[in-house]
């Protein structure tokens, strides 16, 4: 099993550069709740703010979670937001293609070579999938860990059953610096053997991400705080390939109550449920966008932004806050959820007339 090397020159060459780039890469497994589209929303304005590039990535590695139709939901929605994607599956660009199923091949390559490099290692144990999908993986109790490769590369052959784990150092420390919390130092022996690849030859979550924020030239990744704990694992496999580390942006969670964050597992609300309750797509964004963000200085106390007012905030990254916001669902004990109440319809049409009097 040889390394064509001038692959890998290839794909290297095809990187674009010079400017900064962003993506918003969501999974077809259901629809786009609040938390989605605030993803969305920052990484597109991080891009529009530099004269950047926004890109739409499509990741449907998880083929159990698919949903079917749910690929056209993130189409509708980007294009009722306003949020126009530069490249993406629907109108292509230099490092197609974009969505993850379409770039099995490349995921496999750049494994082997993570192996070849000794960061990563194939492994034969026989482990559940609940099991490898935890995270939970004793790497002292690991015997694949240490095989001579040339006897793995002979299982491998063999056509025996494996995946391909990181190697995480068994000691020292890993640090990282995100745009919002700052350098974050954790102890490499708090850090599991994460699967890279997987019996069926589909990268996981945390590899496809790497490899194609890589490839496709990402500057700037937006994503959830509850990924802060995987971010060594991420710089490492950066380190391993002698990558750039491109400027992490860990949001705060959009939270559903004091305990639990917005969820679509959890039914909770999307874009489209806004919508049906009568509130206008401008007012949702605007929302959306002060969801972890404070404006500062003269437009401390402004309470509504245009999208071009957004894009040229200065304060572009979010706040750390764990803070959530709530919609009042009951008063005085009488409830008032259900379809938007008369004023606030007014409050929503006079807002409306202000957005377009604003962006015309």
């Amino acid at each position: 099993m040889s390394i064509d090397m001038k692959y890998f020159e290839e794909m290297e060459a095809k990187i674009p550069h010079g400017k900064v780039r962003t993506r918003f890469a969501p999974s077809p497994t259901g629809y786009m709740h609040v938390g989605n589209l605030r993803t969305a929303l920052y990484t597109y304005l991080i891009a529009r703010h530099a004269n950047g590039t926004f890109i739409l990535r499509i990741e449907d590695t998880d083929q159990g979670r698919l949903v079917e139709g749910a690929t056209d939901v993130i189409y509708r929605t980007m294009a009722e937001c306003g949020l126009s994607h530069d490249e993406g599956p629907d109108v292509g660009g230099p490092v197609a293609p974009y969505i993850q199923s379409e770039r099995r091949d490349t995921y496999g390559r750049y494994a082997e070579l993570l192996v070849e490099r000794g960061h990563a290692y194939y492994c034969f144990c026989e482990k559940a999938e609940s099991e490898e999908d935890s995270g939970e993986f004793d790497r002292a109790d690991d015997p694949c860990r240490d095989l001579p490769l040339e006897e793995a590369k002979a299982r491998v052959a063999a056509g025996e059953p494996y995946v391909i784990r990181q190697r995480i150092p068994k000691d020292g420390t890993t640090t990282f610096h995100d745009a919002s919390f700052g350098d974050i130092t954790v102890e490499n022996t708090t850090l599991d053997d994460q699967v890279l690849l997987k019996r069926d030859g589909l990268p996981t979550y945390n590899f496809a991400n790497v490899i194609d924020d890589h490839l496709m030239g990402i500057t700037h990744v937006v994503r959830g705080s509850e990924y802060l704990s995987s971010a060594p694992k991420y710089n490492l496999l950066y380190e391993g390939f002698g990558w750039e580390v491109p400027t992490y942006v860990h949001c705060s969670p959009v939270m559903r109550d004091a305990q639990h964050k917005m969820s679509k597992r959890n039914g909770d609300p999307s874009y489209e449920d806004l919508k049906a309750q009568g509130y206008l797509t401008p007012a949702i964004l605007n929302y959306v966008a002060l969801l972890g963000w404070s404006p500062r200085g003269e437009r401390a106390e402004q309470e509504f932004f245009t999208m071009e007012e957004l894009m040229d905030a200065d304060e572009v990254i979010v706040s750390s806050s764990t803070k959530f916001c709530a919609p009042a669902c009951e008063m005085n004990g009488t409830p008032i959820g259900g379809k938007a109440p008369e004023l606030v319809k007014i409050l929503q049409e006079k807002y409306l007339e202000k957005f377009e009097n604003e962006t015309k």
